[in-house]
């Protein structure tokens, strides 16, 4: 028995050792893998891949009397306190404008070996001439084939005997935030500089245009790696760097190159962008919107205004519906519905799922150009309101004095009672109350007769407009 029992304790000590042993080479064989991942060794291979596909741009404009910007730097060092100002006034003042050569550097990559190269349009816009330099130092001149400023994006075109090397587009949709990347431009002028990091996030806005939605990455990226290609681990181009922000380190933004993809053969093909139009005010869901609507969460976008006359308008969308899809694909923000938007281009017929007072409905919407014509709008001041709320009917003049459309309707808060119900709601001079519980309100005469219409101690549930907030709802008890 006692041998059986030190039997017994000896293979339970053989399978500990086992056990630890094959651990241990689990552990040594994960850590070396995720060693390899964390620091790629191909950057060399990368580098040689994809530095003859891009190109350092030189660009020479006219700038008209030094320009705003030549004159702060250079017009007068002294400023307002200029010392030899009494001295040399007389001189200067009525002489003729003069007009000076400004040099810039860019970055730029081939997409098509028929001599095609993508930059930013910050980096060609107005340029009187455009030079193009390959890595291998051969320069041309270019033609500026056509410029999309909504995405800072532009085509130029160079005419060459042959040899040029044009970068393989990749998917940015698949990128993952933490996977490496390559960057590879001019920045300062330093032609062919590789520098690597990592994506630090997606879908990016940082103010730069309506369709932003930008790759952050800590690859190093300076003035002059404007219009460069951001590169992935297989050599293929995920994004066109753009933008840095002043004074940041390890914060720069590239182009999707999904977004770039349509423009880009756009201008190819025409030498334009032509965008989507669906005619129609939008903005995100927010949890207060959400219990307003009676949602069941901040998914989908609000339409909060329809332009008359506007694809929209004509295939039945209205103010307050929640667009949950596009073609079957669903949106989750207003920058991406936007997009889908754009992205789809004009005459093109598209379903939109939405819903409308709590039911799910679907729309067929022919997409055309924006109609910028603006409609005037007859409303005449209004006088003082309730819950301590000053207010008036939303006329041109006061429209234009508060930033709202002139196709906007409502009634404007101009002044608020202290320590009333209205001020301890949140409301601020200048919002535009639009509806109260769920009723539209047009004008003063809605207001007042909407309000009636609720007992004491019952709440008002306002929809409000906000400048740079959007819409907002309110509950405030009669």
């Amino acid at each position: 028995m006692e041998k059986k029992n030190k039997f017994m304790r000896a293979m339970v000590v053989l399978c500990i050792f086992v056990s630890l042993f094959a651990f241990s080479t689990q552990l040594a064989t994960a850590s070396k893998n995720t060693s390899t991942q964390m620091v790629p060794g191909n950057f060399s291979e990368l580098a040689q891949k994809a530095k003859p596909g891009v190109v350092n741009i030189r660009t020479v404009k006219t700038v008209k009397d030094g320009g705003r910007v030549y004159r702060h730097f250079f017009g007068n060092p002294f400023g307002k306190n200029d010392p030899f100002k009494d001295f040399f006034s007389p001189f200067q003042e009525g002489g003729p404008s003069r007009d000076f050569k400004q040099q810039s550097l860019g970055s730029g990559f081939v997409v098509d070996k028929a001599g095609y190269i993508v930059t930013n349009n910050h980096v060609i816009e107005s340029a009187d001439q455009i030079n193009v330099k390959l890595a291998d130092g051969k320069e041309y001149d270019a033609k500026l084939v056509g410029r999309d400023p909504k995405t800072d994006l532009a085509l130029i075109k160079i005419e060459a005997s042959g040899g040029l090397t044009a970068l393989e587009m990749g998917d940015s949709d698949t990128l993952e935030v933490g996977k490496w990347v390559v960057a590879i431009g001019s920045p300062f002028g330093l032609e062919q500089t590789v520098t690597a990091g990592i994506v630090s996030a997606k879908g990016r806005t940082i103010g730069a245009g309506p369709y932003d939605d930008f790759i952050q990455t800590d690859a190093s990226i300076n003035p002059g790696n404007s219009g460069g290609p951001l590169i992935n681990m297989e050599g293929k181009v995920v994004g066109i760097n753009t933008a840095i922000i002043a004074n940041g380190q390890g914060i720069g933004f590239a182009i999707p190159v999904n977004l770039a993809k349509g423009i880009i053969e756009q201008l190819k093909n025409g030498g334009a962008v032509k965008r989507g139009w669906l005619g129609v005010g939008i903005q995100d869901i927010s949890p207060e919107l959400a219990e307003y609507y009676g949602l069941k969460d901040t998914k989908g976008v609000l339409v909060t205004h329809v332009y008359e006359g506007d694809p929209a308008d004509k295939g039945g969308i209205k103010t307050g519906d929640i667009i949950t899809a596009i073609n079957e694909k669903a949106v989750s923000s207003s920058r991406e519905l936007s997009r889908i938007i754009a992205e789809a281009g004009t005459g093109k017929r598209v379903a939109i799922s939405l819903i409308r007072n709590g039911e799910n409905l679907n729309v067929y919407v022919e997409l055309t150009k924006r109609n910028d014509e603006e409609l005037a709008d007859n409303k005449k001041p209004g006088d003082t309101g309730k819950f301590g709320l000053k207010l008036a009917e939303l006329t041109p003049d006061l429209a234009r004095r508060t930033g709202y459309s002139d196709e906007e309707k409502g009634v404007v808060v101009i002044d608020i009672e202290a320590g009333s119900k209205a001020e301890t709601a949140g409301i601020q001079r200048g919002d535009l109350i639009k509806e109260i519980n769920h009723v539209t309100v047009a004008d003063l005469k809605d207001y007042k007769n909407q309000l009636d219409k609720i007992k004491k101690g019952d709440p008002a549930l306002l929809l409000i407009k906000r400048i740079n907030a959007g819409l907002i709802a309110v509950k405030i008890v009669k």
